[in-house]
C-alpha cells in the first residue's frame, strides 16, 4: 500500500544508494506533443520504483523516440519536455516536479488495469534558487551520453535535497513574500506575454508603485530587471539547442525589438546573441574532441 512512509523510504534509499539508480534519460519538447502526452512549465524527474515502464519521449532533434525504464530508471524532463507513459504491465513511479515555490511529489501504482490511489506530497524550497543549481547541472548532461555515472549522483543528490527539506522543512513565508514568490512564478510561466508592470500589478489585484516596492524589498531588484533575466535565461536555452534567428528567439522570449533585446543581452553577457551561440558551440565541440 502507498503511503507518506513509501515516498520517503524510496527518497531515503536512491538519495544514500546511488548505485540503485540505473539508466538516466532525457526528454525534449519536440516534435509536438502527441494526444494525452503529459507536458508542464517546469523540470520533472520520473522515476520507476517496481517493475519497468515503457516510454515515448521528444527530445532536442524532432524525432519521436522511446525508452523502457526500469527499476530505478530516470527520464529527466526540462521544462516544456513531454512524455507518454506506455500502461500496459504493472509499476510503481515516483514523479518529482520542480516548482519556482516548491518541490512536488507523487508516488502512482498501475497493477495493469487500474491505477491505486495517487499519494502527493510538497515542499517548501528555500528560495527558488536552492536546489536550482543542482537541475542546471543535470540539463548540462543532456548531449552527453557516456557520462551516467555522473548523472545518477546528480539525481542522488537532488532526492538528498528534496529529502533535507522535508527533514528541515523552511518556516512559512510572510505574506509579502509569498506574494512576491507568487508573482515570480508568473513571471517565470508567462515571460512570452507582452507583460509590463502594469498588467502584472493588475492580475494580482495590487498597484504597479506597490509592486516596484515589492520587487525592491524582497527580490532587491527592479520588476523590469527581473522579468528580462527571466527572458534572457530563456533566450541563451533557445540560442543554444534550436537553430533560430535571433529575431525569432527574441519575439518568443517577449522581447518586441530585437534590437533592444541585443543591447540587453550584450549588457548582461559582454556579447551578442550570435557570439553567445557561437561560443557555447565552439566549446561543446572541443569537449567532445
Amino acid at each position: 500500500m502507498l503511503d507518506k512512509t513509501y515516498l520517503l523510504d524510496a527518497l531515503d534509499h536512491y538519495a544514500k544508494n546511488t548505485q540503485s539508480i540505473s539508466d538516466v534519460y532525457f526528454a525534449g519538447n519536440l516534435p509536438s506533443p502527441p494526444p494525452l502526452a503529459y507536458q508542464v512549465h517546469f523540470p520533472r524527474v520520473e522515476m520507476v520504483l517496481i517493475g519497468e515502464l515503457d516510454m515515448e519521449v521528444g527530445n532536442h532533434l524532432g524525432i519521436d523516440t522511446q525508452y523502457t525504464l526500469k527499476q530505478g530508471g530516470v527520464l529527466y524532463l526540462p521544462a516544456e519536455s513531454w512524455n507518454k507513459p506506455v500502461w500496459d504491465k504493472p509499476v510503481v513511479t515516483l514523479t518529482v516536479m520542480a516548482g519556482k515555490q516548491s518541490f512536488g511529489m507523487s508516488l502512482l501504482s498501475w497493477d495493469g488495469e487500474q491505477f491505486d490511489s495517487a499519494i502527493k506530497e510538497s515542499v517548501l524550497r528555500r528560495g527558488p534558487r536552492i536546489g536550482t543549481f543542482i537541475l542546471s547541472a543535470i540539463e548540462e548532461f543532456i548531449k552527453q551520453p557516456d557520462s551516467q555515472e555522473t548523472k545518477r549522483l546528480l539525481i542522488s543528490s537532488l532526492l538528498s535535497h528534496i529529502l533535507d527539506l522535508i527533514e528541515r522543512p523552511v518556516e512559512t513565508p510572510s505574506k509579502s513574500h509569498a506574494l512576491f514568490e507568487a508573482v515570480r512564478e508568473h513571471l517565470e510561466q508567462h515571460y512570452h506575454e507582452p507583460l509590463t508592470r502594469e498588467s502584472v500589478a493588475k492580475h494580482f489585484y495590487v498597484s504597479p508603485n506597490y509592486l516596484s516596492q515589492l520587487f525592491q524589498k524582497e527580490g532587491l531588484l527592479k520588476f523590469n530587471e527581473y522579468l528580462n533575466h527571466v527572458r534572457l535565461e530563456r533566450a541563451k536555452y533557445l540560442l543554444i539547442e534550436y537553430d533560430m534567428k535571433v529575431k525569432e528567439v527574441a519575439h518568443r522570449c517577449g522581447f518586441k525589438d530585437s534590437n533592444y533585446f541585443c543591447r540587453v543581452f550584450r549588457n548582461q553577457t559582454a556579447r551578442s546573441p550570435s557570439e553567445y551561440r557561437a561560443q557555447y558551440l565552439s566549446s561543446s565541440i572541443k569537449a567532445t574532441d
